[in-house]
């Protein structure tokens, strides 16, 4: 299945990919286009937009979630650890949720270097990879 969301991919774009990849469709490809173009590329392509005005997971729902959220309460409602990792990247992604959530802070800073690191947004989505195995396998221990 082909996604398309905004080019430029940070927080929630970045761990959407990851997730889409990793849990609902491993051969997914991705388009990264201007954030005005997302709507016409899912409507000509069947492609499934997200994190963008007019896509079908948008940046923000009307339940106040961003698209990582919106996915694991669509696939993975009962894994625990998905949810808590749901929770760190609205955090991030919202940033008045950065307060609130503290790994949120460090995933924020983290995302906004991969741009500098990356040669494009496919890129960063394979770099990314590394840090959502990473904080998922963290999130599945069991914590005192």
């Amino acid at each position: 299945m082909e996604w398309v969301t905004r080019r430029r991919i940070r927080v929630n774009r970045a761990a959407t990919a990851w997730l889409i990849r990793r849990f609902i469709d491993p051969h997914a490809t991705f388009r990264f286009v201007e954030p005005d173009e997302v709507a016409a590329v899912q409507r000509e392509t069947g492609a499934i937009g997200f994190d963008a005005p007019g896509a079908r997971y948008p940046h923000k729902d009307d339940r106040g979630r961003c698209s990582f959220e919106a996915l694991v309460q669509e696939h993975r409602p009962d894994d625990p650890a998905l949810r808590e990792l749901a929770r760190i990247v609205h955090s991030a992604d919202f940033k008045e949720g950065v307060a609130a959530c503290p790994e949120a802070a460090g995933l924020l800073a983290i995302s906004h270097g991969f741009p500098l690191v990356a040669r494009d947004d496919l890129d960063t989505v394979e770099r990314a990879s590394l840090l959502y195995d990473a904080l998922y396998a963290f999130l599945q221990q069991p914590r005192l």
